[in-house]
């Protein structure tokens, strides 16, 4: 009988791997970009909130509340700075709220 390799590997970075080689990666951001607004607005912004889209570096937030839309256009630059560092990576670099 052969012997067992006793290679261990955590599942994170199995699915690192697995995402780095299917090409997955910008999907996994624009998934982890719409976990992230929702957990860092608040689930009183999230109900208000209609599509997280991101298109190159852009952050396009449709809203259906015209008063919190020009509440969140006061603080755009926080809301970058602070989804760039609950992601991780410098993926937004402009917000748009429509």
């Amino acid at each position: 009988m052969a012997k067992r390799e006793n290679d261990s590997f955590s599942v994170k970075d199995l699915m690192q791997s697995f995402i780095k080689e299917n090409n997955l990666t910008k999907g996994m951001q624009k998934l982890k970009i719409e976990e992230t607004w929702t957990q860092m607005m608040g689930p009183g912004v999230a109900t208000h909130t209609s599509s997280v889209k991101l298109q190159n570096k852009t952050l396009i937030i449709s809203l259906t509340s015209s008063v919190l839309r020009e509440e969140l256009s006061y603080g755009k630059e926080k809301i970058i700075k602070m989804m760039n560092e609950e992601i991780g990576d410098n993926v937004i670099s402009k917000l748009i709220l429509v």
